[in-house]
């Protein structure tokens, strides 16, 4: 039977494919892959307080995935809004904060049990802020933007879709040989076309590759920012799941996905060192022009929240609320903070540490004593 855009893809083949998903070529790449992501886990063990990079890191990944479903916000937002007032902010900014927490619970939840299907309506539950289901309405196809031409009709029927969801949770925690960064592309794939959900599928999805990763022991904490690569090469992602499906061109998919787990990997290092950096150089700094006030609990915190309030000192047991301000006012005014006021609430911006996050570039400029 000819494939048709525009009929729904009941005929979806089961899993593990019938192409060849482990060829040379792939197998060549994932070496390199998995040593990239070595090194990520590596550096992310090396930071003593790792609250620094779960609360930056995921925030910036939660941002472009969001991105990618046309939900746009800023970053200064969501750092001004993830450490608190998170219901004064946007619509789209809110809907962002929910992939993070989204992020962060499935994170919990793999704890108890693999990545499955209930893990993945959780996830989509929290981005959606809305208790979801498995599909059941028919008439779910996806189009093009740009000319609504439909690009991809979705299986439809509950017990179509739960057979290859079941099918699916299979594989993806199946005990065999097949390297599990090419079990990730597959298990991508195949849940994006099973498309369970009325809405979040691609947030979910991408959620799932990083809780799968950390089930896998390939990493420790989310913070592989893998959808950086998917926003930046966003065309080559649609049209090879495309191909997939189409063609059953298994092989350039997973050579994508390996390609963005390798890519990301080694930004994301370098992006982790160069915070090390920087967390050791303000401590010297601070220590040398604030001995007083200096203690390490201190510059951790603004590293926490870059968008930092008194509250988070006082939470942090640092010191007493009067106190707290006294210490915020006066790493602004040796320029390691900056005071802004959003409203009746006083803030202070990291700006060194927010530059470096938000820049390719992992270099900054030094404070001088």
């Amino acid at each position: 039977m000819n494939y048709d855009r525009a009929r729904p893809y009941n005929e979806l083949p089961l899993l593990p494919p019938k192409a060849d998903i482990e060829s040379k070529s792939i197998l060549r790449r994932c070496i390199t892959a998995m040593s990239a992501l070595s090194a990520l886990k590596q550096a992310g063990e090396l930071i003593p307080n790792q609250a620094v990079l779960i609360n930056t890191i995921p925030l910036l990944e939660a941002k472009v995935s969001s991105e990618i479903e046309n939900i746009v916000t800023t970053t200064d937002k969501l750092f001004q809004f993830a450490s608190g007032n998170e219901q004064k902010a946007d619509s789209a900014t809110k809907e962002t904060l929910r992939y993070r927490h989204a992020l962060y619970q499935g994170h919990l939840l793999i704890r108890k049990k693999p990545v499955c299907m209930a893990t993945a309506i959780e996830v989509c539950t929290t981005i959606r802020n809305a208790q979801v289901g498995i599909r059941k309405v028919p008439g779910t196809a996806l189009a093009n933007p740009s000319t609504n031409d439909i690009v991809y009709t979705p299986p439809v029927g509950e017990d179509v879709i739960r057979e290859k969801l079941f099918n699916w949770e299979e594989f993806v925690n199946a005990s065999n040989d097949i390297q599990p960064l090419v079990r990730m592309a597959v298990m991508h794939y195949q849940f994006e076309a099973i498309h369970p959900f009325t809405d979040g599928n691609g947030r979910t999805g991408r959620i799932l590759n990083i809780l799968f990763l950390i089930q896998e022991g390939l990493l420790d904490i989310p913070v592989l920012y893998l959808s950086r690569f998917f926003i930046n090469h966003r065309d080559r992602y649609y049209s090879l799941l495309r191909e997939v499906t189409e063609k059953g061109n298994w092989e350039q998919w997973i050579l994508y996905v390996l390609e963005a787990v390798e890519e990301t990997a080694t930004w994301t290092t370098a992006k982790i060192r160069a915070v090390q950096n920087l967390l050791s150089h303000t401590c010297d700094y601070v220590r040398q022009k604030l001995p007083k006030i200096y203690s390490r609990e201190l510059v951790e915190t603004v590293f926490e929240q870059p968008y930092c309030r008194i509250k988070n000192i006082v939470q942090q047991s640092i010191a007493k609320r009067q106190t707290a301000s006294v210490y915020l006012k006066q790493l602004a005014e040796i320029g390691v903070l900056e005071e802004l006021t959003a409203g009746k609430e006083r803030l202070y911006i990291h700006p060194k540490f927010l530059r470096l996050l938000t820049q390719d570039q992992n270099s900054y400029e030094a404070y001088i004593v």
